[in-house]
């Protein structure tokens, strides 16, 4: 048995080894950083309130650590890390409120280890994983909220709340199911009320800028979230079809989670009030969303994407503990740790292993070389500096991200072109066949695309 003064050593050794094993894992053995990584570098160079696809805050988040390290890959498998440490750290904060028992703490956040989410995807830094530090600290400041009544304590969870709509909209599931539990038990408590009006207050203020960007952009991002659904694509079966993948996909990506649980429990039982408060609260962070998102499927055919699902997870453990606490057999621990530490080292080898063998993917693209070639032919052609790339987010995003200085991405120049001024290059990134009829500069290939590069000579 662990010492109970030994378990916080224990928990935050636990952090610093995952911090660095996936940090140092992808740095070694990737060549590119990931698509959405790019893509959110090439959002970050071009700062606005939204972008096409997403909100913005995983291209700001980027764009800090930018200014900061350039273009250095390591950095950005860090900082998807500090991401995935900080939710770790206040789901053991939550979990500290709920048991008053730091080995069940423990034993919520290591049984995390068995969701692939938390490990193997983790190094793609994306508006997936941008989540988790929010759904975590929204559920901790929403129970100290309640739990004390202080007001800080609700001016942060809506805080938390801005960031976490900013981050992705699907966010909006876990904010409803919060809503829903609330609902609940304002009638007990009136000062909870005004609270959470306060709290809503709050992040409508800060997401003012964004929902002013979205109505002059005509809810782009909005309708590229429903696309991504299939949703104009869906016939009567996709209503049964769909919901069923998305839930044996969970289920299948829960496996080593229940295996680990399963270790531990004397007998699949549980004698326990599920209406009390925590048990309750419990259930709103963990299943109702993904309940609503189920549903979701259900009346609309919408396809679930995997991913999407990334920060849903994070309570579980909690979740586990609270309802078989008086059921865990302490003893087995040994074989808990054993499990534990098997998967804890399983996901970086199997990603090496992976990332080492396959060389078809995208963190094989030689992003650099290319960069370093396109910069080449440009200054033998050209005195100024590259000031825009113009492209998709991927071919475009990467010159972005490795030339020297650091053009600013764009999708598309539309009425833009006028304004470019004359010490200010562009390349156009795309189709070689037809960049190569319409380019009025410079013209190379580098297959499977063609760079037109104009600038003063």
């Amino acid at each position: 048995m662990i010492r109970k003064k030994n378990i916080s050593k224990i928990f935050y050794t636990f952090l610093t080894i995952h911090l660095f094993i996936w940090t140092l894992i992808p740095s070694i053995s990737n060549i590119n950083l990931p698509l959405d990584t790019i893509e959110a570098l090439a959002w970050g160079s071009n700062l606005d309130w939204g972008f096409s696809k997403h909100p913005p805050f995983s291209a700001f988040a980027v764009e800090v650590f930018f200014s900061f390290f350039g273009s250095q890959d390591w950095a950005y498998y860090l900082l998807s890390q500090i991401f995935v440490v900080i939710a770790f750290i206040f789901v053991w904060k939550l979990s500290i409120e709920i048991f008053q028992n730091e080995i069940y703490s423990l034993l919520s956040v290591l049984i995390l280890e068995g969701i692939y989410f938390y490990n193997f995807t983790s190094p793609e830094f994306n508006v997936n994983l941008s989540q988790l530090p929010f759904f975590a600290l929204t559920s901790y400041f929403l129970w100290k909220g309640i739990s004390s009544k202080e007001t800080s304590n609700w001016i942060l969870f809506g805080i938390f709340s801005a960031f976490g709509f900013l981050s992705k909209y699907l966010f909006i599931y876990f904010l409803i199911s919060i809503f829903l539990f609330l609902v609940s038990i304002f009638f007990k408590n009136k000062k909870i009320f005004f609270n959470y009006l306060l709290s809503i207050l709050i992040s409508l203020i800060i997401l003012c800028p964004h929902f002013i960007w979205l109505f002059k952009n005509d809810f782009i991002t909005i309708f590229y979230g429903l696309n991504r659904s299939s949703l104009s694509e869906t016939d009567f079966l996709d209503h049964l079809i769909n919901p069923l993948v998305f839930t044996l996909k969970q289920l299948i990506i829960l496996t080593p989670f229940f295996l680990m649980a399963s270790v531990l429990l004397k007998k699949f039982y549980f004698k326990r009030n599920i209406l009390n408060k925590k048990i309750l609260f419990l259930f709103t962070i963990t299943l109702v969303p993904l309940m609503l998102v189920l549903l979701t499927s259900i009346i609309t055919g919408a396809k679930i994407r995997t991913m999407w699902m990334t920060p849903f997870y994070l309570f579980f453990g909690i979740l586990f503990f609270e309802l078989f606490k008086n059921n865990i057999n302490l003893k087995k621990l040994k074989k808990f740790y054993a499990i534990f530490l098997f998967f804890f080292f399983l996901s970086p080898v199997s990603y090496m292993g992976v990332s080492l063998l396959d060389d078809t993917k995208r963190t094989d693209y030689p992003g650099k070389e290319i960069s370093r070639l396109v910069q080449n032919k440009w200054d033998d052609n050209f005195v100024n500096e590259i000031k825009f790339v113009v492209g998709d987010e991927w071919s475009a995003g990467n010159l972005s991200y490795h030339l020297t200085s650091r053009p600013i991405w764009m999708l598309e120049f539309k009425n833009k072109a006028r304004n470019l001024k004359k010490d200010q290059g562009v390349i156009y990134t795309g189709n070689p066949k037809v960049l190569k009829k319409i380019c009025p500069g410079i013209y190379g290939t580098i297959k499977p695309v063609g760079y037109c590069m104009i600038g003063k000579r």
